[in-house]
């Protein structure tokens, strides 16, 4: 499968019961629920019962916090994933004293954390510190701290957190006193906390589009359908990957909701704002350079499957199966653009850098508003996926009360209306291209091109979806014999152009439509907040 190549959509139903068969006990879902934490059978095991004894208010989502928080420390450490627009100074040159003082924050809201979920066990951990600053005897210091650093249990594995977190509280408050952190200590003093989470037995949430049980489990039937129908194991385990992954980071924003509202809470936030931006690199990147190559042995290894005899009778039903398989490459490289843009744009452009100069008002407000653009975003993203393999989510119990309908409706209208005045600037700017250009011109000449592709990648292509445009096939023809050639074609130029106005004519109606809609009804379109959110996207 070429890398930009594109299929027809009409290549429906997607999967069909007579489609490649998938063999029992191959649930790609539940292998990453299971296995992506790398816990030992009887380690999970232990995990869930100590679980289950937890009350019902300090079970998922105090634990949840939990883990973000230690997996924050370590993508905080990391400053590609702070926002703020980009600095042109080297990281060696800045000062991170204000970083680290937010998380010193977050190591106290960590301690808070685990003395909740220890409960009783709390009492012991107090009574432990002070053994140790009371005992004058070194040998018996030291017998005492290395008696109490086993990990058999989750109590004890939380215990040594507790420990290790309140030490670093102390050790962060005696740096953060300095006039300034340079990057060097900044960095070396969360890697301490980094060592620390990761010898974690029970609590060691590092690993990058890392998923649980307890957190992450789909109870939406029709879904869980959908993921098992997907033909091929590793084109089933892209597709779960993908599902779990937008769901995760829909809940790290309603985290963000949920912690933006404590005491102190620039810490939380900067940490679980780097945990996003972490994942949602880590899913792009994966989905940009491993989609096709996951998704093509996938093919491969099914149709190996099949015997000669079978294959001229089964021809069409395998070339079928091939299309679908490029319309998921196709959505989830959709997928990857759109976040990847969004993700920028949040976190450039709407997010307060980690200065300390942001006031809580300030910072509640960037929060609602990333709230505002991201979450409608990742639930679209999940809505196409589900529209790719051939099913409206919406239709099934996927986002489908009044508020998110509303929400969804609305940033369609805007992704609509964007994208209609990219498709006006691309053909204006194609009709005034000279019709015979030098052949040694190309690649300057092309640029306005490549431009659009690659908006198209990130917009277009999933509002062609989520439309249902009828004339889909041709479209995207025309798009791909434009990325077939490296010098202007004027023909093929004038093809794409027609039926890019062919599109544009179809989404001006289609924003009249989505704004009669009932949960519209009553809700202005902003159009200057959407000509100041296009401006941003061009900008990127």
């Amino acid at each position: 499968m070429s890398r930009r190549s594109m299929p027809p959509r009409s290549v429906a139903p997607m999967f069909s019961k007579g489609a490649f068969s998938i063999p029992p006990g191959a649930d790609a879902y539940a292998d990453l629920l299971r296995d992506t934490r790398g816990l030992r059978r009887e380690q999970a095991q232990a995990r869930e019962q100590w679980l289950a004894k937890l009350p019902a208010d300090r079970r998922d989502d105090v634990l949840f916090e939990l883990e973000i928080l230690l997996k924050g420390l370590a993508c905080f450490a990391n400053p590609r994933n702070h926002p703020g627009p980009p600095r042109r100074t080297a990281v060696v040159a800045q000062d991170f004293r204000e970083n680290l003082v937010l998380a010193r924050d977050g190591m106290h809201r960590i301690v808070q954390l685990c003395r909740n979920l220890l409960g009783e066990g709390e009492r012991a951990f107090v009574f432990q510190r002070y053994l140790e600053m009371l005992l004058p005897d070194d040998n018996a210091r030291t017998r005492l701290v290395r008696g109490a650093s086993s990990q058999d249990t989750p109590e004890e594995s939380l215990f040594l957190l507790r420990h290790a977190l309140t030490n670093l509280v102390e050790v962060t408050g005696g740096v953060t006193r300095l006039p300034r952190v340079p990057f060097r200590l900044f960095y070396a003093t969360l890697s301490v906390a980094l060592r620390e989470v990761s010898q974690s037995a029970f609590f060691n949430p590092l690993a990058a589009l890392e998923f649980r049980p307890e957190f992450d489990r789909i109870t939406n039937v029709r879904l869980l359908e959908l993921m098992q129908r997907v033909p091929g194991e590793r084109a089933r385990r892209l597709v779960a990957l993908t599902f779990l992954s937008l769901f995760r980071m829909l809940r790290y924003l309603a985290l963000l909701d949920h912690v933006v509202r404590e005491p102190r809470s620039a810490g939380l936030v900067y940490l679980v704002l780097s945990v996003l931006r972490s994942d949602a690199r880590a899913l792009t990147g994966y989905l940009r350079k491993q989609a096709g190559e996951q998704l093509a042995d996938s093919y491969e290894r099914e149709l190996f499957k099949v015997p000669a005899s079978q294959i001229g009778a089964r021809y069409e039903e395998m070339l079928s199966e091939a299309h679908r398989l490029l319309a998921i490459k196709a959505t989830l490289g959709g997928i990857a653009a759109n976040v990847r843009l969004e993700l920028r744009r949040a976190f450039e452009h709407d997010l307060p850098a980690p200065d300390g100069t942001a006031t809580p008002d300030q910072l509640r407000a960037a929060v609602g508003k990333i709230g505002a653009n991201l979450r409608p975003a990742l639930q679209n993203a999940v809505l196409v996926l589900g529209k790719s393999l051939g099913t409206r989510l919406d239709e099934h119990g996927v986002f489908d009360d009044m508020v998110e309908r509303r929400s969804l409706s609305n940033r369609l209208r805007r992704d609509v209306w964007m994208f209609a005045q990219i498709i006006r600037a691309f053909g204006a700017k194609a009709r005034v291209v000279p019709t015979r250009e030098d052949r040694w011109s190309g690649p300057s000449s092309l640029q306005f091109v490549r431009e659009f592709l690659s908006y198209f990648n990130a917009m277009g292509y999933p509002l062609l979806r989520a439309a249902d445009y009828p004339r889909f096939d041709t479209f995207i023809a025309a798009l791909n014999a434009l990325e077939e050639t490296d010098l202007l074609d004027p023909e093929r130029l004038d093809r794409a152009v027609t039926e890019a106005e062919r599109f544009y004519t179809f989404l001006s109606d289609l924003f009249d439509q989505i704004g009669q809609r009932d949960e519209l009804r009553g809700v202005p379109f902003d159009r200057r907040a959407a000509a100041e959110a296009l401006r941003l996207y061009l900008g990127d």
